[in-house]
């Protein structure tokens, strides 16, 4: 028999959702590796309960009993609830209020069967997702990323904490650990999806790392207390990363990273990507140049560009990137002509300026006279040229 789950778990209301739910998706969690359509069809069309107790019963389809065969015996759903109670965490179902409910319908339509949305999600901190996936990016990009990688994705992740986009990545080294830094040090919103248990901690290097982002923003993983992270769990769980992201930001990725698996979930779900472009003579570089050239990603120089895809419609665009101000900025061509006629180091009479611009003795007086007005002409007993430069203090 499991043991009695407490009555209230961190971050939930009590009475919020069953306690029969929480129990039966829980369950649901360990008996079969996400993800798994069959599943999803399963609970669907019975509810989680009584999808549980079929599941225990064996009266499910074949390819859902195979799936199952190792775990449906043992219910750990109590113990689960506890031990993730115990790590801070709390379960997510979709019948709770906090369920981020839009991201995860682009996996209905999705064209690959590997591509199915969670049972339910273990989280720990205060973010509710649900308001963080509203207006998110997700950073992802190489392990073995670049001082240059490292910099953009730390540099990008701030400025977007800064206009109220929430940051979600993976928690792993390199480009992930970069954008969520970069977030925490404007004290922006990140989200960590692992690919491991709850009361885990993967990479163990980066336990400061996680508590932070877990103080004050929010770690999801649908993996229950105690799975261990493993190579196809890794790419399982890009599928969350792509789906929770209103786009997806990939900054490095070597011409056979697993990056490009978040890249091809982003795009198989509907979901905008994007990609920064690096040094030519750099490998991980590779990746990102090779999503812009077969057109699966938009390239993006600035963070206003990101913004500009992942914010709000008609009000987050990206203004062109300012350069420097010119003094000749905004003259008209005939008045910019006449400018470009005035000599540097000699004075002219007026008709050989006229000549030099190809402008006439009315639109040449006018001309004179407004660049005048801007410092940018001098008269002198009939001649004109530009001001002489003056030496700074």
């Amino acid at each position: 028999m499991s043991a009695p789950v407490p009555a209230v778990r961190p971050g939930t209301d009590a009475g919020t959702v069953p306690e029969e739910v929480l129990r039966a998706r829980a369950y649901l969690l360990r008996c079969v590796e996400p993800p798994n359509r069959h599943l999803v069809a399963l609970v669907d069309r019975y509810g989680p309960v009584e999808a549980a107790d079929r599941l225990r019963r064996g009266a499910v389809p074949d390819e859902l009993l195979r799936a199952a065969a190792a775990r449906r015996g043992t219910d750990r759903s109590g113990a689960d609830l506890e031990a993730a109670a115990a790590a801070g965490a709390r379960l997510l179902v979709p019948e709770d209020p906090g369920w981020p409910s839009w991201p995860f319908r682009s996996f209905a339509e999705a064209p690959r069967a590997d591509l199915a949305p969670p049972i339910a999600l273990w989280a720990r901190g205060p973010g509710e997702i649900a308001t963080l996936a509203d207006r998110s990016v997700t950073v992802v990009g190489s392990r073995a990323a670049t001082p240059y990688g490292l910099n953009v994705a730390a540099d990008f992740s701030a400025t977007l904490a800064r206009r109220g986009v929430a940051v979600l990545s993976g928690a792993a080294f390199g480009i992930d650990a970069a954008a969520h830094r970069g977030t925490l040090a404007v004290d922006g919103a990140t989200v960590a999806v692992l690919a491991c248990g709850p009361d885990r901690v993967y990479p163990a290097a980066h336990t400061g790392l996680l508590e932070r982002i877990a103080a004050t923003g929010l770690v999801l993983t649908e993996y229950p207390p105690g799975t261990i992270p493993g190579r196809l769990r890794f790419l399982v769980r890009n599928r969350l990363l792509a789906a929770l992201g209103v786009g997806t930001l990939v900054v490095e990725a070597g011409a056979r990273s697993g990056t490009k698996r978040t890249a091809a979930d982003a795009t198989a779900l509907g979901r905008p990507l994007m990609a920064v472009p690096g040094p030519v003579t750099s490998g991980m570089s590779v990746g990102c140049h090779e999503l812009v050239r077969s057109h699966q990603a938009g390239l993006v120089g600035r963070p206003e560009d990101v913004l500009e895809v992942v914010g709000r419609l008609g009000v987050d665009l990206a203004l062109p990137p300012q350069g420097e101000s010119r003094p000749t900025d905004g003259l008209y061509p005939r008045v910019l002509a006449v400018h470009d006629a005035l000599p540097a180091r000699a004075a002219w009479p007026p008709g050989r300026i006229g000549e030099a611009a190809g402008v006439g003795p009315d639109e040449l007086r006018a001309a004179l006279t407004e660049l005048e007005d801007r410092g940018l002409a001098e008269y002198h007993q009939g001649l004109w040229q530009r001001p002489a430069r003056r030496a700074g203090p």
